[in-house]
């Protein structure tokens, strides 16, 4: 599965390492891949820049107890949801769960609004430029040609 990071609150550097090593310790999930880091503009009021990336992990969980240790995970961190796409000390978001496709009242599978989002693609493209986002059917290298990038930088390499 795919989840896509990120944090404009706080020391963002530490509580995304800390994320993810938090992540990495829960039964049943196995980190097998993490992008670089970007720098990129926030969507939605204004608010600080945010840094954002991508992680790829073998899970046996089903996506519904992904999504709730996921959610758990923001709350140890500080997260509080106020204001719709406003600042966060840290999102993670579940971009892609194998081909699954799902739509329930609390989780889409594939993420909505992947698609258009360069902060998304393009830290997904480095580490899964092959994956096949499965209701479009194109690669995450093919659906990141259709995003305007000019707002997301590379700020540290992995």
């Amino acid at each position: 599965m795919a989840v896509a990071l990120g944090s404009n609150l706080g020391d963002s550097w530490q509580i995304l390492t800390d994320a993810i090593a938090k992540l990495s310790a829960v039964p049943n999930m196995q980190l097998t891949a993490t992008s670089s880091w970007y720098k990129t503009k926030a969507v939605g009021p204004p608010q600080p820049d945010y840094i954002n990336g991508c992680i790829i992990m073998q899970v046996n969980i089903s996506p519904q107890g992904l999504l709730e240790t996921l959610l758990a995970t923001e709350q140890q961190f500080g997260r509080v949801r106020q204001e719709r796409w406003g600042p966060r000390s840290l999102d993670l978001d579940l971009l892609l769960y194998d081909q699954v496709i799902l739509d329930t009242p609390n989780l889409q599978i594939p993420h909505p609004r992947m698609r258009e989002r360069a902060f998304v693609l393009v830290p997904l493209a480095e580490i899964a430029p092959d994956w096949i986002e499965p209701v479009s059917g194109y690669t995450i290298k093919q659906l990141v040609k259709d995003v305007d990038c000019s707002d997301v930088h590379l700020l540290k390499s992995n």
